[in-house]
């Protein structure tokens, strides 16, 4: 097999190939993207507070949950009455260290606000489609709506009509949306006609609402998806969907686990409660939330380089961001010329460091992708091998 590649990636493919066939790569635990928890004004009391305490070891809330019920009612019991301060454990105290302690246990599920509305969403980018490195498609979904679905729809037909066998669907800057109807239109552009992708289960309900791909796919081939821990929402009921029904991979960061359907309550001094009512859940029975997508391969990328590289790849694309620049070779033009372009290109670079230019800028989150693309398309294509998914098939 002939394949055009160009300069290889920081990481070896041989190590990824590594660490794809050992098993998932540990994800990182990610902080739930919601409006910040508010504190409510402390009770006034006589006496000054006294000095914090140590922080509370990382085990505090293994050994609160080893607790029985007799446990905890005479741990409060004692506390209550013999506790140095016991202005600091009034009624109010007490209803206020239970909420704090709610809130912080639930995480995503629950927020305490300022003000009413949705929770503010992660900066988003406009859609992007782009062919990397003349072998792969790359879209950038962008604000999920009608109009990204449909430009999604024109770049797999023109992925299609290249003969594109894999495609990186990229997550990260698409803002949060709790629309799990446009969660299906999208999944179902990659997943065959008829798979149940997801449901929407609600306690106390008779019925979940099942959401399954109803026509046939307009791409069906090796599908790599980028998420984040700013990946709320519908987004990640894409990216877990597509990785149960097509193979997909996930790269990146465990996503923020607010799969879920919010209401809201204003409570009598103005503050707002929002939290989840029902939840989305995969057909094996998984629920997305709290804990949200974790990924096949942890990848992180500190967010303002994201957000760099989003402004400026609207301008030149995306592929700037991935691929190294070709190293200048010896040949024989520069033999005559008696000079040497390699060792040229390196006191180059020296010179840039030390007149303390950036280094460019890389996205290693699709880097990875590519790379693992690049593996698994090899390793598919061996002699004696079939390429399984990895071909592109065309629309009804």
């Amino acid at each position: 097999m002939s394949m055009h590649l160009r300069t290889p990636i920081r990481f070896p493919l041989a190590a990824i190939a590594c660490a794809l066939l050992s098993g998932p790569v540990s994800a990182q635990e990610a902080s739930p993207s919601a409006t910040p928890a508010v504190s409510p004004s402390p009770a006034a009391s006589p006496a000054a507070a006294p000095a914090p305490s140590p922080s509370p070891t990382p085990r505090l809330r293994d050994l609160v949950d080893s607790l029985g019920v007799a446990d905890l009612q005479e741990a409060m019991k004692v506390l209550k009455s013999e506790y140095v301060h016991p202005e600091l454990l009034t009624e109010q105290e007490m209803a206020r260290a239970a909420l704090e302690g709610l809130l912080l246990r639930l995480g995503a599920g629950a927020v305490l606000a300022e003000s009413g509305g949705a929770a503010p969403a992660a900066p988003g980018a406009p859609f992007l489609a782009e062919i990397l490195d003349d072998r792969i498609g790359y879209v950038r979904l962008g604000a999920l709506g009608a109009e990204s679905i449909n430009q999604l729809d024109a770049a797999l037909d023109n992925f299609r009509g290249k003969g594109l066998g894999a495609v990186v669907l990229d997550l990260r800057f698409t803002p949060y949306s709790g629309d799990f109807d446009l969660a299906l239109e999208v999944a179902r552009r990659f997943v065959p006609q008829g798979r149940m992708l997801f449901s929407v289960r609600k306690p106390g309900a008779k019925q979940e609402r099942m959401f399954t791909s109803s026509a046939e796919p307009r791409f069906q081939g090796l599908v790599m998806v980028l998420a984040d821990a700013e990946t709320a929402g519908s987004p990640e009921v894409i990216a877990a969907a597509l990785r149960g029904q097509t193979r997909a991979l996930v790269v990146g960061e465990t996503t923020a686990g607010r799969a879920a359907e919010y209401v809201e309550r204003r409570l009598p001094g103005g503050r707002f409660l929002r939290f989840a009512v029902a939840e989305a859940a995969l057909p094996d029975g998984t629920a997305i939330h709290p804990d949200g997508v974790r990924p096949d391969l942890a990848v992180k990328l500190d967010p303002s380089v994201k957000r760099r590289i989003a402004t400026l790849s609207g301008e030149r694309g995306i592929s700037q961001f991935v691929f190294e620049k070709e190293r200048a070779r010896m040949n024989e033009a520069a033999l005559v010329a008696g000079t040497n372009p390699e060792l040229d290109s390196i006191q180059a670079a020296r010179r840039e460091g030390e007149a303390g230019q950036e280094p460019p800028l890389r996205d290693t989150v699709l880097q990875r992708a590519v790379d693992l693309i690049t593996t698994i398309t090899i390793y598919e294509t061996k002699p004696g091998r079939q390429s399984g998914n990895a071909t592109a098939k065309p629309a009804p």
